[in-house]
C-alpha cells in the first residue's frame, strides 16, 4: 500500500510507503502471527518500524538487505542509487539469528505484544569488523563513548532484512503524545487544509530557546508555515525528558506564535547522534511528511567534539540539489547580545564573546536540577517555569524509586 503524490513536495522516491494493516486483513495477519517465530526489538527497532510502517522513512518498506546497508555506510545511497545516508537495520543476538532462514516470516515484538509481521529476505553479518566500519563511516568514530556507537556496538552479531506490516501500534505510539502523533499521510493533509505550499520542518531534541525562536522565525518569513517537530524516541542519558519538552513547546507556541502558521507533532525516531548524516537523515524524513524546507543550524544531531560546528550543513553540498529534494536552510550560530538588545548570530553582530548569553544543553540541564530558573535572555520565562517544574518533578519522582529500591540494611 503505497501512495503516489503529486503534491508541494513528493515524497523521497515518489512514493508514500504505508505497511499499516487494517480491517479484516489485520486481524487474519494478526491470527497468524501468533504461530510465528517471535522477534524482540530493541527500543530504536520500535521507533524505525513504526517510522517505516507510516512511510516516514519512504521509500523503505522494511529493515534493510545487505545491498541497500553496504552502499548506504559506504556511499549514503540506496543499492537503487536513491540518497539515504543511515543504517536502518534490524540486529540480533546469533543464536536468535541462527534459527530464522531466508523466506521465513516471523513476528515482530514489543515484550509478549506482537506488533508487526516481517518476511525475511537476507541475512548477513553484525560483528565486529562491521560495527566498527558502520561506526567510522555513519559516526566517524569508533570509541564507545559516543552514544551512538556504544549503541551500535550492543546490538547483535546478525542482521536480517526484509518488509514489514504492522498489526499493533508499539506502545508508546499508543500511549506518549498520540495527539501529536501525526503520520506523513496526515501532515500533508493538514498543510494543503491550510493552504500551505511552502513548509519549513524544525528538528530538535532539546528544550526550546530564544535562537530556536529566532531561527524559526526567521524560516517563517519565507514560507507558508512551519511544522515544529522534536524528536520523542530514545535519547541518551541526561536529555531533557520527552513530556517536558513538549509542554515547553506547547507553552511558548500558546503565546509567541500565530496558531495558523504552525503545526505542532511529535517525531518517533531514536536519536542516533551521526550529527552530518542524521542531518541528511532528518531532512529526508520531513520531505515525506511534506516539509519543503529544512533548518539546519549549529551543530545538527551533534554530541560531545565529534563534528565541526557546521559539518551538518556542508554535507548537503556533497549531493546534487534534486537528489535530496528539500531545501536546507543553514542558520548560523545564534543567541542573546546585551549590546544589540536582542537574539542575534554571528552575520549580523559585532560585539564581544562575554556580550552573548549562551547556555549548553549541560549548563541547562544543571540549573534546572539545582532548583534555578533559566535566564529570560535565554528563553521565555513562560517556557523556563515549564521547564524547571518538569524536571524538579522527574527528580523527585527518580529519587523516590531509588529509595524504594535501595536495598535495607
Amino acid at each position: 500500500m503505497s501512495q503516489p503524490y503529486d503534491d508541494v513536495i513528493r515524497p523521497h522516491g515518489g512514493l508514500l510507503i504505508d505497511r499499516v494493516l487494517r480491517g479484516s486483513v489485520r486481524e487474519a495477519v494478526r491470527e497468524r502471527a501468533d504461530r510465528l517465530l517471535k522477534v524482540p526489538l530493541d527500543p530504536m527497532g520500535l521507533s524505525d518500524l513504526e517510522l517505516i510502517a507510516t512511510g516516514a522513512l519512504s521509500p523503505l518498506s522494511g529493515f534493510m538487505n545487505r545491498a541497500d546497508y553496504d552502499r548506504c555506510v559506504e556511499e549514503m545511497r540506496l543499492a537503487s542509487g536513491l540518497v539515504w545516508s543511515v543504517p536502518v537495520t534490524l540486529a540480533l543476538d546469533e543464536d536468535l539469528a541462527g534459527r530464522i532462514s531466508e523466506g521465513q516470516e516471523i513476528a515482530l515484538c514489543e515484550g509478549d505484544q506482537i506488533l508487526a509481521v516481517m518476511d525475511v529476505t537476507g541475512k548477513f553479518a553484525n560483528d565486529r569488523k562491521v560495527k566498527e566500519r558502520e561506526a567510522k563511516s555513519v559516526y566517524q568514530t569508533t570509541e564507545a563513548a559516543h552514544p551512538g556507537v556504544a549503541r551500535l556496538y550492543r546490538r547483535g552479531e546478525a542482521h536480517i532484512g526484509g518488509s514489514i506490516w504492522l498489526v499493533e501500534w508499539p506502545g508508546a505510539a499508543r500511549t506518549e503524545f498520540p495527539e501529536l502523533r501525526h503520520t506523513p499521510a496526515e501532515t500533508r493533509r493538514m498543510f494543503a487544509r491550510r493552504g500551505w505550499r511552502s513548509v519549513v520542518g524544525f528538528q530538535t531534541r532539546n528544550p526550546i530557546h530564544r535562537a530556536h525562536e529566532y531561527i524559526q522565525k526567521t524560516a517563517l518569513e519565507i514560507v507558508d508555515g512551519l511544522f515544529l517537530h522534536p524528536l520523542v524516541g530514545e535519547t541518551k542519558r541526561g536529555d531533557i525528558p520527552a513530556d517536558v519538552r513538549i509542554a515547553s513547546y506547547q507553552a511558548i507556541l500558546r503565546d509567541y506564535y500565530p496558531a495558523e502558521r504552525v503545526v505542532l507533532g511529535v517525531f518517533p525516531a531514536a536519536m542516533r547522534y551521526a550529527g552530518p548524516r542524521e542531518a541528511i537523515f532528518h531532512a529526508i524524513a520531513r520531505k515525506n511528511y511534506g516539509c519543503t524546507h529544512f533548518i539546519v543550524g549549529r551543530d545538527h544531531a551533534g554530541v560531545g567534539e565529534y563534528y565541526g560546528t557546521y559539518d551538518a550543513q556542508n554535507i548537503f553540498d556533497q549531493f546534487p540539489a534534486e537528489d535530496i529534494g528539500i531545501i536546507p536552510l543553514r542558520f548560523e550560530h545564534a543567541f542573546y547580545c546585551r549590546k544589540c538588545k536582542s537574539v542575534v548570530s554571528a552575520k549580523t553582530c559585532p560585539h564581544q564573546p562575554e556580550d552573548r548569553v549562551f547556555l549548553s544543553g549541560t549548563q541547562v540541564r544543571q540549573m534546572l536540577e539545582r532548583g534555578e530558573m533559566l535566564p529570560e535572555e535565554f528563553t521565555r520565562p513562560e517556557v523556563a517555569r515549564v521547564l524547571l517544574e518538569g524536571v524538579q518533578q522527574h527528580k523527585q519522582a527518580q529519587e523516590s524509586a531509588n529509595q524504594r529500591t535501595a536495598p535495607d540494611h
